[in-house]
């Protein structure tokens, strides 16, 4: 009986981090209801690097699939991409980027990690920004890390649209909505 219960949360635990690869071995004990130390023998065994390993493996084949952007041009660390569908980046807040005081970040910031990773996700050599309706919903702040996810809605022409959304742990505090056009030579 044991056997089987470790085998099915073992099978949980690699759906989970299918799902939402940036789990750390303290949200995946919580949601397995299990210790940390149980998780990580669990990730040992499958042969699953900790989270800052999976997160440098996902980075550099992302990297790998760039076309309309040179990967040191992405604003934040691109972690997943799928040309013509989506994206996923981080982005770690330092002091330098935030206002002296308010400390909260400054607003480019958080637009060029949008608008860098919506290029990214486009399947062609060459790209530039045709429109771009952006929403700041909430401030950051030094220490966080926001996830920009973008997806490619339509593309008509030589016209992607694209959503793109920001967030911290807790909440959405930036969306954005491109149009960008594919520069066909």
């Amino acid at each position: 009986m044991a056997r089987a219960q470790k085998r099915l949360r073992q099978e949980l635990l690699k759906e989970k981090l299918q799902e939402t690869p940036f789990l750390t071995d303290e949200e995946l004990a919580v949601v397995l209801e299990v210790s940390v130390q149980t998780v990580r023998l669990d990730r040992l065994e499958l042969g699953i690097p900790e989270l800052r390993e999976r997160t440098k493996q996902m980075a550099e084949e992302a990297r790998t699939k760039l076309k309309a952007i040179a990967s040191g041009e992405v604003i934040g660390e691109l972690i997943d991409l799928e040309l013509g569908k989506s994206g996923i980046s981080v982005l770690s807040i330092t002091p330098d980027m935030v206002f002296e005081k308010t400390k909260v970040v400054k607003g480019h910031y958080i637009f060029a990690q949008a608008n860098s990773l919506a290029l990214a996700v486009i399947d062609a050599p060459a790209a530039v920004t045709g429109v771009a309706n952006i929403k700041f919903k909430m401030p950051a702040h030094v220490g966080e890390k926001l996830i920009a996810k973008a997806e490619v809605v339509k593309k008509r022409g030589n016209k992607y649209f694209i959503w793109v959304k920001t967030r911290n742990d807790a909440h959405e505090l930036f969306r954005a909505k491109f149009i960008m056009a594919s520069l066909e030579s």
